[in-house]
C-alpha cells in the first residue's frame, strides 16, 4: 500500500516539527521552503533523513501531496499556496496536525497584545503547581515536535492569528482572548473583520466542560460574542465588577477572582509585573489556573515571583540617571499604548523610539499619551516620513540605525528620563526580527556605559 505524502511548506520551527511528527506517524514527507533554511533546521532534517528543498518549490512533488501543513509565516496568497488551493489539497496548520495525535490538555492564548507574557505567566503557574506543562506555539519547541518526541500532560500555547487560520478540528480546553486591535492587516486584505475572525477561531469546537476567558472591556470582543454559539463556560475579566458573570476584576488595589474554584483576592502591589495591562494579563493567567483546579495560594505565589518576558518592557539599565527600557516586541500601535500607559506620570520624561515596517498604523491611538508623557520621539527606520508628519507637537529626530537612534536618545535625555524602545512597527526594514532589534538595542545601550 502506497504511503500518503505530507508536504510541509516552510522550514522553521513549526515546519520542521511537523515534518518529524509526520515521519514518526509513517507518512512520506517532503519539506519545501522558498528561502534558505537555518543551519540548525537543515542539520535536523539531514539527521532525520527527511527529504527537503530550499530556495524553491517543486510543484511536481508538492501538488501530489495528500495534505499540506502550512507554516504560519507563509502567506496564503503566495504562488505555491494558490496552486495548492486550486488543486483542492487540504491545508492545515502545524497545531492542527499535532492535535490529532495527543489527548493532552490545551490552554490556548491569543490577542493582539500581551499574549507572550500571559502565556509564559500561565505556564509559570502550572509548573509551580507541579503540573507537567510545556510551552508551545509561538514560544519554545513546536507542538508537533513535542507530541512526537517530548510529550507533556498540558500544553500552554501562544497562538497568533496566522496559526489559527488553518485550524479546523482542534479544541482548546481553555481559550483566552486578551484583546483585539488592528494588526497584520496587510495579511487580511486590510479588512479588520478578517483578522477578528481569525482570532475567534480559538473557540472552535469547545464544549461545556471547557472555559473561554476574555477581556470584558474590549469593545471588539463584546461586539463579536453574539456572532458565535459559545458552549464553553465564559469567564470574563474586567477593570470593574460589571455583573455576576465577571470572573475577575480590580477592587481598589486588589485583584478579585470569582471563578468556579471559589472567591479569592490578591493585592495588586504583590504582582511581579507592573502596569494595568499586566493586571489584565495576570487576571487571564489566574483564571486559567483556577479553572484547571490549581490552588489559589500557588497562583498568588506564582503571580508574585514571575520574571518578565525579554523584549517586553524589559529594563536594560540606568545610564547617567536615565532608564533604558526594551519593548521591541511592541510591533503595533496598541502595544505601544500599553507601554506608555505603564510608565509613571511624571511629566514629559520619555524619549520614545518609534519606527520600522509600517503595517497601516493609525498613530492617533497613542497621540494623547505621547503629548502627556513624551518629551521627544526618535524615529528609527528606512522611511520615517509618516511618523515625522504625524507627530507635530513633540520634537521628532530622524535616524536610520540602532546605533544612531540610541546615541540620539543619549544626547537629548536628562536625569530621571526614560528611553523607551516601543516601535509600533514590525522590524523587517532594518532588522531580522523584533528579537534582533531588541538585542541590538541592549548592545548599544551597554556601549554607553563604556
Amino acid at each position: 500500500m502506497e504511503k500518503k505524502l505530507i508536504a510541509i511548506i516552510g522550514g522553521g520551527e513549526s515546519g520542521v516539527g511537523a515534518a518529524i511528527l509526520a515521519k514518526d506517524k509513517g507518512f512520506d514527507v517532503f519539506l519545501s521552503d522558498s528561502g534558505s533554511l537555518s543551519t540548525k533546521y537543515r542539520d535536523i532534517l539531514l539527521k532525520e533523513n527527511i527529504p527537503f528543498e530550499e530556495g524553491k518549490h517543486s510543484r511536481e512533488i508538492i501538488l501530489k501531496a495528500h495534505e499540506v501543513v502550512k507554516s504560519p509565516g507563509v502567506p496564503p496568497t503566495c504562488d505555491i499556496m494558490k496552486e495548492i488551493f486550486d488543486e483542492e489539497i487540504p491545508v492545515i496548520s502545524e497545531i492542527e496536525f499535532a492535535s490529532r495525535y495527543t489527548d493532552s490538555k490545551m490552554v490556548c492564548i491569543t490577542g493582539s497584545n500581551g499574549k507572550t507574557t500571559t502565556t509564559m505567566l500561565t505556564h509559570h503557574i502550572f509548573v509551580r503547581a507541579g503540573i507537567d506543562a510545556s510551552l508551545a506555539g509561538n514560544i519554545g519547541k513546536s507542538l508537533a515536535y513535542q507530541v512526537a518526541r517530548d510529550p507533556h500532560e498540558v500544553y500552554v500555547i501562544e497562538l497568533s492569528s496566522f496559526q489559527l487560520e488553518n485550524m479546523y478540528r482542534f479544541k482548546a480546553n481553555v481559550a483566552v482572548i486578551l484583546n483585539i486591535t488592528p494588526d497584520h492587516l496587510d495579511r487580511y486584505d486590510y479588512k479588520f473583520q478578517n483578522y477578528i475572525d481569525a482570532k475567534f477561531r480559538i473557540i472552535n469546537n469547545m464544549s461545556a466542560e471547557d472555559a473561554f476567558i476574555y477581556w470584558e472591556d474590549d469593545p471588539v470582543i463584546l461586539q463579536q460574542l453574539d456572532r458565535f454559539e459559545i458552549e464553553a463556560r465564559q469567564l470574563p475579566f474586567s477593570r470593574y465588577h460589571k455583573d455576576k458573570e465577571t470572573a475577575a476584576w480590580l477592587d481598589d488595589d486588589n485583584l478579585v477572582f470569582n471563578p468556579a474554584a471559589g472567591h479569592w483576592t490578591m493585592p495588586r502591589a504583590d504582582l511581579a509585573l507592573n502596569g494595568l495591562h499586566n493586571v489584565y494579563n495576570s487576571m487571564a493567567a489566574g483564571l486559567s489556573a483556577s479553572f484547571m483546579d490549581i490552588k489559589k495560594d500557588t497562583i498568588r505565589e506564582a503571580l508574585a515571583d514571575f520574571k518578565s518576558v525579554e523584549h517586553r518592557l524589559e529594563f536594560v539599565g540606568n545610564i547617567n540617571g536615565v532608564d533604558y527600557i526594551n519593548d521591541s516586541k511592541a510591533t503595533n500601535v496598541n502595544s505601544c499604548w500599553y507601554a506608555l500607559e505603564s510608565m509613571p506620570k511624571s511629566g514629559k520624561s520619555i524619549v520614545l523610539i518609534l519606527g520600522g515596517k509600517d503595517k497601516g498604523n493609525d498613530y492617533s491611538e497613542i497621540q494623547q499619551l505621547v503629548e502627556e508623557k513624551v518629551k521627544a520621539i526618535v524615529a528609527m527606520g528606512k522611511d520615517n516620513s509618516k511618523i515625522i508628519s504625524f507627530f507635530r507637537n513633540v520634537p521628532v529626530f530622524d535616524t536610520h540605525s540602532m546605533e544612531e537612534a540610541v546615541n540620539k536618545c543619549h544626547e537629548i535625555s536628562s536625569y530621571h528620563d526614560t528611553v523607551l524602545l516601543s516601535p509600533c512597527c514590525a522590524s523587517f526594514d532594518l532588522f531580522n526580527s523584533y528579537e534582533h532589534r531588541g538585542k541590538l538595542f541592549k548592545e548599544e545601550v551597554l556601549k554607553l556605559k563604556k
